[in-house]
């Protein structure tokens, strides 16, 4: 805590989690962690289909992913504060039961400013839960059982991007793009009666809700040049993802001429590339920081290079997916890396730096993403590679200056 802090035990009366369901918690707050990659995955197949049906552009479909991406970062970047002074468990049941709420309304109405309005609250509800989801952990666990949940973090996550689009895709072909969000709303009510049952409060100890006190906690934490350039890389890494979630189904809609069916099998493959780079992270998380990242990225430039050059001869599903398998694989590398890395940086106050790590990411997410595709509309494959290719040389970039400011020593892994 910082210096300012006041910490004081938490209120008698909030339900304490119970020793004999930590388990069973534990499982629902790493199935809960998944949930941001349901609320943008699952309805991907179907944006093309909901452009159509409601008459708007694809820009306008496209703005509904946008809208949440930037709620879900902005709400992080206060709500851990939130959490850390009031407690994770009631907060996070409530937004679930209000994320449900918001669902609906987008699945029964066809009003595209009110769906933008029903994505907002998504995502400052689904920001809270992640957070709270987050900081359990850590409220729990320490030393190297933490680092190891930590680093299963963007793993477990990766299982929305692969699982939801997969589903979406048929819950499109057989009942429309509104059965996604019904499917969300059932999802969330399910989640909320299990936590429930089987959760509670995990947060031992309160700290005093002083505004200075926070906001120079908040200070100290971005001006932590390691921390802050490890937000941005988190930033440029989910990018590339976004930036294929927002244009893929287009391409594969009217450039390949394709079903929905084929746009969530594909979004299905790109959900498992993250999770395997996730996967080699963990695997080489005691390897030189600086060595294993820069090599990543050369890794993915050569494949982008690859990518455009190989246009000139084919032009198919099967070379998008190739070599968008490849480039993903390095950014959910990127991505567990830096992110066990930013979330162990602070663990007296984990709360606000979970949603720091989470806000910032995300705000830059939902800028940079829209601004690469209205800069390199959904189009074609040729647009998507040079739209990955934007992201890496800005990685390449924040690399260098992480670099520069790390010469005698490569960043810490917590």
């Amino acid at each position: 805590m910082g210096n300012n802090m006041t910490a004081i035990t938490y209120s008698s009366t909030t339900k304490p989690i119970k020793q004999q369901y930590q388990g069973i918690s534990t499982v629902l707050a790493f199935a809960l962690l998944p949930l941001s990659g349901f609320a943008t995955d699952i309805y991907i197949p179907s944006l093309p289909n909901m452009s159509a049906a409601m008459h708007v552009s694809d820009i306008q479909v496209q703005l509904t992913l946008t809208f949440f991406l930037i709620s879900y970062g902005v709400s992080q970047l206060f709500i851990g504060s939130v959490l850390d002074s009031f407690g994770r468990y009631r907060i996070s049941l409530v937004c679930l039961l209000i994320f449900a709420v918001a669902s609906l309304v987008i699945a029964m109405t066809r009003n595209i400013y009110l769906i933008y309005f029903m994505r907002i609250i998504h995502g400052f509800m689904v920001g809270a839960i992640v957070v709270a989801k987050r900081a359990y952990f850590v409220d729990l666990f320490t030393g190297n059982q933490l680092k190891h949940y930590l680093s299963l973090f963007s793993i477990i996550w990766s299982t929305g991007p692969i699982v939801a689009p997969f589903i979406g895709g048929y819950l499109q072909k057989a009942f429309g793009w509104e059965s996604s969000f019904y499917f969300l709303a059932g999802l969330a009510i399910v989640l909320a009666v299990l936590e429930f049952i089987f959760s509670g409060e995990t947060l031992k100890h309160s700290t005093a809700f002083n505004l200075k006190s926070i906001t120079d906690i908040y200070v100290k934490m971005v001006k932590t040049a390691s921390f802050t350039l490890g937000i941005v890389m988190l930033g440029l890494a989910y990018c590339m993802v976004m930036v294929y979630n927002m244009t893929g189904p287009f391409i594969i809609a009217h450039h390949l001429q394709l079903s929905p069916v084929i746009a969530g099998y594909s979004s299905l493959v790109l959900g498992f590339a993250w999770m395997v780079g996730g996967f080699i992270g963990k695997a080489t998380i005691n390897r030189p920081f600086f060595k294993r990242v820069a090599i990543n990225l050369t890794i993915q430039i050569l494949f982008v290079i690859a990518m455009m050059i190989s246009l000139n001869f084919i032009d198919n599903l099967y070379s998008l997916i190739f070599f968008a398998f490849i480039i993903h694989v390095g950014a959910g590398f990127t991505f567990n890396n830096y992110f066990t890395f930013c979330l162990g940086k602070f663990p007296k106050n984990a709360g606000i730096a979970g949603g720091l790590t989470g806000g910032i990411n995300y705000v830059i997410v939902s800028f940079l993403s829209y601004g690469i595709i209205s800069f390199v509309p959904a189009k074609d494959e040729r647009n998507l590679s040079q739209s990955y290719l934007i992201i890496i040389l800005l990685s390449l970039l924040v690399m260098f200056f992480i670099f520069r400011t790390n010469r005698k020593d490569t960043v810490p892994v917590p």
